[in-house]
């Protein structure tokens, strides 16, 4: 088994913690991998996490810094299922990637990606996310 296999494996096994900070850890570990199904289905969860906002607002924070249309993705549809308080920490973690570092990836580039997705809960999530976006930058 590799190293990267062996770390996914982990991230997953963390992702259904009891711990708040060990599932904030496993999406936090599993954004990289927003591409594989079973991260991608832990990730979706993290971001809806009922007990804990920090897991959501983490999770999101790391799938904008990987910045891949995957990741981003996902956040688009945990946004399209999200209750206000889920997406308010999806944007505040979208807010705190935005504003932390000049290396994160043109967002709204991708969003405009999402924005022609074929599945309508994407569209609508990639739109809020790129509001969110755009809230940051004023």
């Amino acid at each position: 088994m590799s190293q990267m296999t062996r770390g996914l494996e982990a991230a997953l096994s963390g992702a259904s913690s009891p711990s708040w900070s060990q599932r904030a850890g496993a999406g936090r570990a599993l954004a990289p991998f927003a591409d594989v199904p079973e991260a991608a289905e832990a990730l979706v969860g993290l971001l809806l996490d009922a007990e804990d906002t920090a897991v959501t607002r983490q999770t999101a924070e790391a799938l904008i810094l990987a910045g891949t249309v995957a990741a981003v993705r996902l956040i688009a549809l945990a946004a399209a299922e999200a209750d206000d308080n889920q997406a308010d920490w999806m944007r505040t973690g979208v807010h705190d990637a935005l504003a932390g570092t000049d290396g994160v990836p043109d967002i709204a580039v991708v969003c405009g990606q999402l924005a022609r997705s074929h599945e309508a809960a994407v569209r609508r999530g990639a739109a809020e996310i790129s509001a969110w976006a755009d809230d940051t930058r004023c």
